[in-house]
């Protein structure tokens, strides 16, 4: 139950991972902070599970501590196109795959053992600058946060719903019985899709199918242009049941407004490729908390920005080599010549180098390669919104 004649400090609108972590970084600097979600735990979401060095660093931060044996340690990235490959490990630990209800639960216990007050199956009807309504009855918030996720009710309310870009994906999740045949998470390369693949224990692998269509995320189509991929699932039965989204590229103008600010992908979202999703939610609660500390959402707002910079032009040149099959397999063999640029674009990729120190060390000559490749069709570049202006 609500009881309206309560107020909190911060009152968090979404118990994802998103809004799990700016709850346990408001309790850290001290605030009252309740959670509320229509929804009871443990939440699900079809994503790849895998989750990078950095974004394992953010939640041993928060004090959220996931043992190896609980999921399945990863050491690298690997790129697979027919007949080529190249691979990088990590530069500092390894990434680790994890069913996301284990996760989910590991926060919500975290929360909880915090002070954080969890309002479970308790939807909110809409916010003001007062505090939160419910269908029946108001609570006051000095801060509002919206975690709500992709389609964000919160992000509608306050008015922060113009964007810089938005872009959709579609992908669907299975995972098969199957043992890893790997210590990488694998990005599979086909003419239409792209598959990635996490070892997430002994004995199975998670693998989403992404693509701008829908009919492109169909295991039987996606198999058909994933030779490799194809052969290592033969004969491998399902362990869960087929789960599809719909998946965005999304970059709002603001992030904050009032006393009202946005977390996770409810403030704009990198493409899952990436497998930045989780971390960036991670950083955002940080700032955020920083921010409310300092009774000022603006420098927020600046470190959201510069957040994402990194990770959307990842994005983009991802998504460019996904539009460019002859410029990936080129670039794929170059690299698997030359494996420790590849390694260097990892050390970025994972925030253990940062752009500048990337430059300076050559290790974006690979990825020079690829526009030079590309500047042979200048015309059909000028048509192609995923190159990364910015590179």
């Amino acid at each position: 139950m609500v009881d309206s004649s309560q107020k909190t400090d911060v009152f968090i609108i979404g118990g994802g991972p998103a809004g799990l972590a700016a709850a346990i970084a408001a309790r850290q600097k001290g605030f009252h902070v309740i959670l509320a979600d229509g929804c009871a735990p443990p939440i699900e979401k079809s994503c790849g599970e895998g989750m990078l060095p950095e974004t394992l660093a953010a939640l041993q931060a928060m004090g959220v501590e996931i043992s190896s044996t609980e999921g399945w340690k990863f050491r690298g990235i690997r790129f697979v196109q027919e007949r080529a490959q190249v691979s990088a490990d990590f530069p500092q630990g390894s990434g680790i795959g994890l069913r996301r209800p284990l996760l989910h639960g590991r926060m919500v216990a975290k929360a909880e053992e915090c002070g954080v007050r969890l309002l479970w199956k308790t939807p909110v009807a809409g916010v003001d600058a007062d505090g939160v309504h419910f269908s029946r009855g108001k609570l006051n918030a000095r801060w509002i946060v919206g975690a709500d996720g992709l389609g964000s009710r919160v992000r509608r309310w306050s008015g922060l719903d113009p964007t810089r870009r938005s872009k959709q994906r579609y992908a669907s999740r299975r995972h098969y019985r199957v043992q890893p045949w790997s210590n990488y998470m694998e990005i599979h390369w086909g003419r239409y899709t792209q598959a990635y693949v996490t070892p997430m224990g002994g004995e199975e692998v998670c693998v989403v199918v992404m693509a701008e269509s829908m009919e492109h995320t169909s295991f039987d189509t996606a198999l058909s242009e994933l030779p490799e991929l194809r052969e290592h699932l033969a004969g491998a039965g399902l362990s869960s049941r087929e789960r599809g989204a719909v998946t965005s590229i999304r970059s709002l103008c603001n992030v904050q407004r009032g006393n009202v600010a946005l977390v996770g992908d409810a403030s704009g979202s990198v493409d899952p490729i990436t497998g930045e999703g989780l971390r960036l939610s991670f950083q955002h609660a940080f700032e955020l908390a920083d921010a409310m500390a300092g009774g000022d959402l603006m420098p927020y707002e600046r470190a959201h920005r510069a957040l994402a910079r990194s990770p959307m032009m990842m994005g983009d040149l991802l998504l460019w080599l996904g539009h460019n099959p002859r410029v990936r397999s080129h670039a794929i063999r170059a690299l698997q010549s030359r494996p420790e640029l590849f390694g260097r674009w990892m050390a970025a990729h994972v925030g253990a180098a940062n752009s500048a120190k990337l430059l300076t060390a050559g290790a974006l000559v690979g990825w020079r390669l690829l526009w030079n490749w590309n500047c042979l069709a200048k015309s059909k570049r000028r048509n192609d919104p995923y190159i990364p202006r910015e590179f």
